[in-house]
């Protein structure tokens, strides 16, 4: 299927989940409280089950090599967004912590595995896994902090024991050890994981609910945070990454991650920290509705770019 087409598709399921978020909102199905309690099952539970399922696949050693490749890239990935987006946001914007987040971290799950497992097929799906790794390593370290606003040492180790960080850790120990969950216990827990992407769309859909989109289009922050995201951070990874003789497959699959919409992340944290969710909800909508547009367009020149 041609990249456009799966990325509309993509896009055009999640607006319809978060426009059922939206009118559940509008007709007090879920109330604010009841979002940040959502918010918390999607953060604390489903998320880091979703995470840890990933892993419940054969390990391959033929494999392996792309997938240090895959690390190594996300990392260098990571590097350049989270030191552009420090210096390209300033410190003195009213929104700055939030506009930073939304500027580095990407919703590189569920637009990204449909993306790449069309494009590149299984091998993709399992480079991507090093970069979905990466960033809940980093959402729930740098990304937490971030947001919340402290940087102290007691934060940073409280945010490693958090239960996404944890599920990073044991899964790719099971992947390496070849572990597998019996039957019915990988059922079970697979049908939570499942619940990621509807229930994160819900909550975001709940939380723009309370937007204000006359104010939302007046706000400059908007704009910046989406000519970050889509274009700027990942193109300017790229080129960074373009200099390791890395295979093709693995710096595309890297620069396509890092180039998909601001996470929900962002939204969910910000509910738990009372830190307007609703502008977060802002930069998720607008950003994946610009996607559409420039995800096929940096696939297609970064591709041109290694052909």
């Amino acid at each position: 299927m041609d990249a456009g087409l799966i990325i509309g598709r993509q896009i055009l399921i999640m607006f319809i989940i978060l426009f059922i978020g939206f009118g559940c909102s509008k007709k007090g199905l879920i109330t604010r409280e009841g979002n940040k309690q959502l918010s918390a099952v999607a953060l604390h539970i489903v998320n880091p089950l979703l995470i840890f399922m990933a892993y419940q696949t054969d390990h391959s050693s033929r494999l392996m090599k792309g997938l240090c490749w895959s690390f190594l890239l996300s990392a260098v990935s990571f590097g350049v967004m989270i030191g552009l987006s420090g210096l390209i946001v300033s410190g003195k914007r009213e929104d700055f912590a939030l506009e930073r987040f939304s500027c580095v971290y990407s919703n590189c799950g569920f637009i990204g595995i449909p993306l790449i497992r069309g494009i590149y097929g299984d091998e993709g799906v399992l480079y991507l896994t090093a970069y979905i790794t990466l960033f809940n390593i980093l959402v729930w370290t740098h990304g937490y902090m971030t947001m919340k606003g402290q940087a102290d040492r007691s934060t940073f180790f409280k945010a490693l024991r958090a239960p996404s960080v944890v599920a990073v850790f044991l899964g790719f120990i099971f992947y390496l050890g070849s572990i597998r969950l019996p039957g019915v216990l990988s059922s079970s827990l697979q049908y939570v994981a499942d619940m990621n992407t509807p229930l994160a769309m819900l909550i975001a859909g709940a939380a723009a609910a309370q937007t204000d989109f006359k104010k939302a289009v007046r706000n400059k922050g908007l704009y910046l945070v989406a000519a970050m995201k889509l274009l700027i951070l990942p193109m300017a990874a790229f080129f960074i990454m373009k200099l390791f003789p890395a295979p093709a497959l693995v710096l595309m699959t890297v620069t396509i991650a890092a180039a998909c919409p601001v996470a929900t992340t962002g939204t969910m944290f910000a509910i738990q920290m009372d830190k307007k969710p609703e502008r977060c909800s802002e930069f998720f909508a607008v950003t994946t509705l610009l996607s559409a547009l420039t995800l096929p367009l940096i696939t297609a020149l970064t591709g041109l770019m290694l052909a």
